[in-house]
């Protein structure tokens, strides 16, 4: 039986425009099933954030979360939380992946953070958590 912790668990921003389309975008090429989704603002977020030394309120991050609530859990932030997520994905999402990752770590996390300080105000913000669709409504936690 397949249990949460076999699913990598991707933390966003739940009121930003950007990290919703992210989720929508993953939901659309995750064809093995394989992520869940909690947003930063969940209690769950908080708690799996604590047990890193990262504060929840930072929304400026995108994490995934891999063997969660496991011993060896382990968290991606950033750049490599997003070559994680493409690479997971497969087909030419890996390939991306791989490009992105011939940089080094500082000047991916500097064209993450770019983009992460202007997000509200290209993309735009929610007033709150968009509440997803019954039909993937399961592969939200928290």
């Amino acid at each position: 039986m397949v249990g949460l912790r076999d699913h990598p668990v991707l933390l966003y921003d739940g009121v930003c425009g950007l990290c919703n389309r992210v989720v929508q975008f993953t939901l659309r090429h995750d064809h093995r099933d394989v992520f869940r989704f909690a947003a930063l603002q969940s209690e769950l977020a908080e708690r799996v954030l604590a047990r890193h030394g990262e504060a929840a309120s930072d929304l400026n991050s995108v994490y995934v979360v891999l063997g969660i609530r496991d011993a060896g859990e382990q968290l991606l932030a950033r750049s490599e939380a997003v070559i994680y997520l493409f690479r997971t994905l497969g087909g030419g999402w890996k390939a991306l992946a791989a490009i992105y990752g011939l940089l080094p770590r500082r000047v991916r996390d500097l064209l993450y953070n770019m983009v992460a300080r202007n997000r509200y105000r290209v993309v735009g913000k929610h007033e709150t958590c968009p509440v997803p669709d019954p039909e993937v409504r399961e592969k939200f936690l928290g």
